[in-house]
């Protein structure tokens, strides 16, 4: 598996390098072509802030806040590495790629290339990129492990109980 969680890293990573390199070099600031309809645009965005464009301008902060992510990623993915499930270190991996990306944006240029633009109605939700995906997908297997951790340990437990 540890093959497979740097493959499943670097490919969120290229992912996320590759589309915001396209925006970039094909799309001026602010430009935006639709997908679907006024639902879901590509916008040329730039975002010197975190998630939802909050702590606008703190890069020196994000820089170390995630080093100590990665670090603390490849440390617990690590030591997980036999006894974790699959669906967790998949997570971890894409959190990984994912942190990797705009880490290097933020190193590199200050900020970082947002461009999945959605409307839902009168309400735009904040602009992403393909590296918030992957950690948001991350997350979401890393709760999604810990819950069915949950659930094994209590039948575990209640098996343990039957048996007694």
């Amino acid at each position: 598996m540890r093959i497979v969680f740097f493959l499943i890293a670097i490919a969120a990573f290229v992912l996320d390098y590759i589309t915001k390199r396209w925006i970039v070099n094909n799309m001026k600031i602010n430009e935006q072509f639709s997908v679907i309809g006024d639902f879901f645009l590509i916008t040329s965005h730039r975002n010197r802030g975190a998630a939802f464009g909050i702590l606008q301008e703190q890069r020196v902060f994000f820089i170390i806040i995630t080093i100590v992510i990665l670090v603390g990623i490849l440390w617990y993915a690590h030591i997980m590495r036999e006894k974790g499930s699959k669906t967790l270190l998949v997570g971890l991996a894409l959190v990984l790629g994912g942190a990797l990306g705009n880490f290097i944006d933020r190193v590199r240029f200050g900020e970082v290339v947002d461009f999945f633009k959605f409307n839902f109605g009168s309400y735009t939700f904040p602009i992403f990129n393909i590296a918030d995906s992957a950690i948001v997908i991350g997350v979401g297997l890393i709760l999604l492990d810990t819950l069915l951790e949950v659930r094994r340990e209590k039948k575990g437990q209640v098996t343990v109980k039957h048996e007694e």
